[in-house]
């Protein structure tokens, strides 16, 4: 776990509003991997810097136990041109605690994660966290994903 500063970043994608009570978010957030993949929304993005794939978390309603938005999809080099049915959100320069998810996805490793993060005594802003699926979450079986906390 290290604290850095990540630098203002854009990104373009699909949008779901879910929440963590009653397990919803569980079967909300893969519905949205779901799509993301088989509708191959990555291709729609224009834009994009790169192929890695960022999961946000925004617009909480208070903290981890109330309604959020998660956001799937690139970051971009900017928002000029969102298209239909996507949404695109500027994430502001700022404090992040990053933890690394280690592991095989398809076993839940990232959610036994957040699993550990929503019972640690972060200090957190609950304005925006995300996940970046790089190169290193290639290989679901042995994948690699940094979680990035916003902290006080």
């Amino acid at each position: 776990m290290s604290t850095q500063t990540i630098q203002q970043f854009s990104v373009v994608g699909i949008s779901i509003r879910t929440t963590n009570e009653n397990g919803q978010s569980a079967n909300d957030i893969p519905a949205l991997w779901n799509k993301f993949m088989s509708e191959g929304i990555m291709e729609k993005i224009p834009g994009k810097i790169d192929a890695t794939i960022y999961c946000l978390y925004t617009d909480y309603e208070k903290d981890h136990t109330k309604p959020y938005t998660t956001i799937l999809g690139c970051k971009v080099e900017n928002l000029d041109n969102i298209p239909h049915g996507m949404v695109g959100k500027t994430i502001g320069e700022g404090k992040y605690s990053k933890q690394l998810a280690k592991g095989n996805i398809l076993q839940g490793m990232v959610f036994n994660e957040w699993k550990k993060i929503w019972t640690s005594d972060l200090q957190r802003t609950f304005t925006i966290d995300f996940e970046v699926y790089g190169e290193k979450a290639q290989n679901p079986q042995n994948a690699e994903v940094d979680i990035f906390i916003a902290v006080k």
